[in-house]
């Protein structure tokens, strides 16, 4: 079976090493893309589009179904982590810390009762001591982190930024959370089943808008079409559907980048890790 799966991964590779020889060299000025496309992007993407922005107008107005896909991609990375990943098997045993002695006191699991007081703290077998100073730090600025994230996201159609580097940042505020204190305090902060509802939600809300755009009779993702549901200029609701999508992809690379991280830091079982 290794043996298949490793031929397949070279043929394919193979493959597409061997139509590489067909693309034009890198930096060509000559080549179709930079004589044609960059030309119109570089000229017209502010009058067409309402995005000051080049790189955005490009990525979800001009390639909108090409970033479409890339999100799906995405979500669909994530979902392949949590089916090969995810163990469901319970455990032998339990830990728990008592906070006032540091004591660690290990319950089998035939106990039904274990301690719920909150003198007792449910952990790890590894268990890191308590670091004061790394957990104040990180609850200080985890907030500064998010709020960050959602400027990222919101003004990406005007300076850097967008859904993709949005929801890597708010991803990495929990992924922070996680190693200052401990996965369990994140996973009671966000639910496993919430993280997969935001994967789907991520994906949804970029096609929905997509099939918006459909309902007054145009093309999908033709974001002129959004006037008729939208009270603005039309001269701006381009921008305002790009932004739509923008929030999309930001929630789908969100819940699937702290899925993966989950999935790998606790082996699957979202209760040990960092």
């Amino acid at each position: 079976m290794k043996f298949a799966a490793f031929l397949i991964v070279s043929l394919c590779g193979g493959l597409l090493l061997y139509a590489t020889a067909d693309l034009p060299a890198w930096g060509d000025p000559n080549s179709p893309a930079g004589t044609h496309l960059s030309p119109h992007y570089i000229e017209k993407a502010l009058e067409e589009t309402d995005v000051p922005n080049l790189v955005t107008a490009v990525l979800a107005d001009y390639r909108g179904y090409d970033t479409m896909f890339e999100t799906a991609v995405v979500f669909c990375a994530g979902l392949a982590c949590l089916l090969l990943l995810r163990d469901y098997t319970r455990k032998k045993g339990s830990f728990y810390r008592h906070i006032p002695t540091g004591v660690v006191i290990h319950f089998k699991e035939n106990r039904k009762n274990p301690p719920k007081s909150r003198e007792f703290e449910h952990m790890d077998k590894e268990w890191v001591p308590y670091d004061l100073i790394m957990k104040t730090v990180c609850r200080i600025l985890i907030p500064f982190i998010q709020l960050y994230a959602l400027y990222v996201v919101a003004h990406g159609d005007f300076s850097p930024g967008g859904g993709f580097q949005g929801g890597v940042i708010f991803g990495s505020s929990l992924i922070l959370l996680a190693i200052s204190y401990n996965l369990r305090t994140v996973m009671d902060r966000i639910k496993e089943r919430v993280l997969g509802f935001l994967c789907v939600l991520g994906v949804l809300v970029y096609t929905g808008i997509g099939v918006l755009c459909m309902i007054p009779g145009g093309n999908f993702l033709d974001y002129s079409k959004l006037a008729v549901f939208l009270p603005v200029d039309p001269g701006h609701v381009r921008a305002l559907g790009m932004l739509g999508v923008e929030i999309g992809v930001g929630i789908a690379v969100m819940a699937v980048m702290v899925v993966i991280y989950v999935n790998i830091a606790s082996e699957g079982r979202h209760d040990e890790g960092l």
